[in-house]
């Protein structure tokens, strides 16, 4: 099975890192969703959530402001100008 390796980090920390099966995040053009072996893309973030499923079915919310998102080979890079995980 194919699994995305995600890292969310802003600028001054590390939010969360770890295997996903499905990203979804709100771009400046839109709500994107990423799963493995999605075509690269880089795409500007929007204010919102970014909602990460982990390979174990987890559901992790982190709240992203500014910055982008980059997909490449099964690699997801959420670099947020401020970012902090959802608390629920």
């Amino acid at each position: 099975m194919s699994e995305l390796e995600v890292d969310v980090v802003a600028a001054d920390h590390e939010v969360w890192s770890g295997k996903a099966k499905l990203v979804v995040a709100r771009t400046a053009d839109g709500e994107i969703g990423v799963m493995p072996r999605h075509e690269p893309v880089l795409a500007t973030l929007a204010h919102g959530d970014v909602r990460i499923t982990t390979v174990t079915g987890e559901l992790i919310v982190a709240r992203a402001d500014g910055g982008f998102l980059s997909v490449e080979n099964d690699r997801v890079a959420v670099v947020a100008d401020e970012a902090s995980l959802a608390q629920g």
